[in-house]
Parts: C-alpha cells; sequence; structure tokens
C-alpha cells in the first residue's frame, strides 16, 4: 500500500500532520508513506522513522501552472493507491486529482468536491487534550480503519551529535545548564501574533523575578534582530544581564538541538511552542487574541503546558465579535487589553512547576 500525504503550509502544520505518519505505520506497518510539504519545512520532520519518502512543493511549484503540472505529474508516477490532502488547496486538489488515486481524501470545506472519496467536516469541540489540530488529522484516518481517537503525539527526531554540538555550544557561551535555562519565544509568525513588546519584556522581567538564577535566550532569526533587540532593551537592567542575546541557532536544526536542552519554552503561540512539545519541553504559551486556543493548545495540562489567551480573562471583550476576521481585524486592540496582571499567578506556578 502506497500513500501520500499533502501539507503544504507552515511549520506547526507540517509537524502536526507528522503524526498521522506513526498512525499510519503502527497499522500498516509494510506501508510505504510519502510526505508532500514546503521545502523550508523539513527539519522539524527531518529523521521521522515513520516516513519514507518526502517531496517537496517549492515556490516555483506554487508560483507557476505549468511547474505545478510537471510536479504533480512526477508524483502520479509512484501510482499512489491513497491520497490524503491535510489542507485543500487548489495546488494540493491538482496533485491529488492527477495522482489517479482510488481513495482521497480531504477535509470538508463546505463546497461540493468531486475529487474526494471521503471528506470530513473540521470538529469544532475537542474530545481529549490533544487539540483540534490533532484531533481533526487523525479523524482523515477513519477511511483507513485507524482509531481517530487513538491520540499520538508529534515528535522530532534529534541526532545525539546534533544534541552534543548544542551543548558544547551552549558551554562555550558561558550557559551553565545546571541552572535554569529558558527560552523565549519573543516575536510570532505576524505581527497580529505577536505579543506587545513592552509587555513581553515585562513577562520576561518577571520570570527572572521568580527564578533569580534563570539564564534566558530569545528564539529570533537574523533578519528579525532588530525587533528582538528592541524587546531586549525594554527590559530592566537586572533582567538583561540574564539574557544570551547572542545565543540563538542559525538554521532550525540548530534551533531545535539548543531547545531540547532548555527547561522551558515561554512566548508568542506559533511553530517554537509546537516544535518544544514535540521535544517535551515544557511550554507556557500566550495566545493572539484573534486565534482560537482550542485549535492550538495541544497537549496542555495547566501544569507542563499552559495556555493563556484574553478570552480566558477577559470574555466580556468578545462579546458580538466571535467572527475571526472581526477579531483579526481587533488584534491589536485587543492584545493591548492582554496584560500581564491577567496571567501573572499562572506563569509563577508554571516556573515553579519546572522544578
Amino acid at each position: 500500500m502506497k500513500v501520500l500525504i499533502i501539507q503544504q503550509k507552515m511549520i506547526g502544520d507540517v509537524l502536526a500532520t507528522s503524526i498521522m505518519f506513526e498512525a499510519l505505520k503502527d497499522k500498516y506497518p509494510n506501508a510505504e508513506l510519502h510526505y508532500v510539504i514546503n521545502s523550508h519545512t523539513f527539519p522539524v520532520v527531518e529523521h521521522n522513522p515513520f516516513i519514507d519518502y518526502f517531496h517537496f512543493f517549492t515556490p516555483e511549484h506554487e508560483k507557476s501552472k505549468f511547474e505545478l503540472y510537471k510536479f504533480a505529474k512526477y508524483l502520479s508516477q509512484e501510482k499512489f493507491d491513497i491520497v490524503i490532502d491535510v489542507y485543500s488547496k487548489i495546488s494540493s486538489k491538482v496533485i491529488t486529482f492527477l495522482s489517479h488515486a482510488k481513495t482521497k481524501i480531504s477535509i470538508d470545506k463546505g463546497r461540493k468536491s468531486l475529487i474526494y472519496n471521503h471528506t470530513f467536516k473540521n470538529k469544532l469541540t475537542a474530545n481529549t487534550n490533544a487539540g483540534l489540530a490533532i484531533e481533526n488529522r487523525l479523524q482523515l484516518l477513519k477511511p483507513l480503519d485507524i482509531d481517530p481517537l487513538k491520540i499520538v503525539q508529534p515528535k522530532i527526531y534529534l541526532t545525539e551529535i546534533e544534541k552534543n554540538n548544542a551543548k558544547q555550544f551552549l558551554e562555550s557561551n558561558h550557559i551553565d545548564l545546571k541552572k535554569p535555562l529558558v527560552m523565549i519565544g519573543v516575536l510570532g509568525s505576524s505581527n497580529n501574533k505577536t505579543y506587545p513588546f513592552e509587555y513581553m519584556a515585562k513577562v520576561i522581567d518577571q520570570i527572572v523575578l521568580a527564578e533569580p538564577e534563570c539564564q534566558i535566550l530569545f528564539n529570533y532569526i537574523p533578519k528579525q534582530e532588530s525587533e528582538a533587540k528592541a524587546i531586549l532593551n525594554l527590559c530592566s537592567e537586572s533582567t538583561k544581564k540574564h539574557i544570551y542575546f547572542s545565543v540563538f541557532g542559525k538554521n532550525l536544526r540548530d534551533f531545535l538541538a539548543i531547545t531540547s536542552h532548555c527547561n522551558a519554552l515561554i512566548g508568542n503561540e506559533g511553530g517554537a511552542i509546537n516544535m518544544a512539545k514535540a521535544l517535551n519541553i515544557p511550554t507556557f504559551t500566550i495566545f493572539s487574541p484573534w486565534i482560537k486556543k482550542e485549535a492550538w493548545n495541544m497537549f496542555d495540562d495547566g501544569q507542563k503546558h499552559v495556555s493563556v489567551h484574553l478570552k480566558d480573562y477577559l470574555p466580556k471583550a468578545y462579546l458580538n465579535i466571535d467572527h475571526p476576521k472581526k477579531l483579526k481585524s481587533k488584534a491589536s486592540a485587543l492584545y493591548l487589553d492582554f496584560k500581564l496582571t491577567y496571567f501573572e499567578n499562572d506563569l509563577d506556578k508554571f516556573l515553579k512547576g519546572l522544578h
């Protein structure tokens, strides 16, 4: 049996969808499993033992109809028995249609489609603490006789060499791994997913206040240096002494290896949080006010993994603006209401739980 799973989106989505491969291999050990992903997301699924082959969707495929057609025809030569289109974009529909697979599965986006044999509406309520992002993916495996509530947790696979290199790198930069080490996700994937800079600085101040021996790392990429430095400059002078600003991963695998040595990752909801969870690192997530918490608060248990959302503390702010588009347009104003005072006790409790 040959199966193709298509997930052209961001790092968090690619990582979440990787659970389907483990579930498939558990049920069908001899199945040959292929994964279509955006090329830049490969590091989060590199060395995954349940994925047999990768096929990379590039910006050229996105921009050119001819390149997309060539890519789809190339994939069709594999003669897949089953294609699972997780996100159902126009490009993934083309790939699915040209595959000529007997079984084609996708989500139901409310428009009748003759491409797929099986479609599933996204659930609105999760049955487990895995969250909707996980449960909605696993339900796509129902036609293959796989229990959608047999939960699988995303995992990232680092080599011992990668972990040892990261350890040496940290120690060479005067990081004491016997003391608490916390990675801060200082920036979200966009402005409307980024906690206001001055508020984030107060969060970092609070972490150091609660954990006087804490060492702080910032998660950012070189092109975000000026924004990350702006948050650094807003921290108190005493907090700055705990921040190792120049210690960061130069690429995604470096970041993952460094994070594997941290005691926690705290910050904006997004890929970094999901990656930390996949590395079994405790997380404290600050959700953007317009993002649906139930979709991405994967495996929250109130102890090892904690997430906070303005709606938890100020539900009246959401009266008559529950539609995602309305919420997104009001993200900046809602963020200003989401002050540390709302979740300071939750943060302190989380930090104490790390011991």
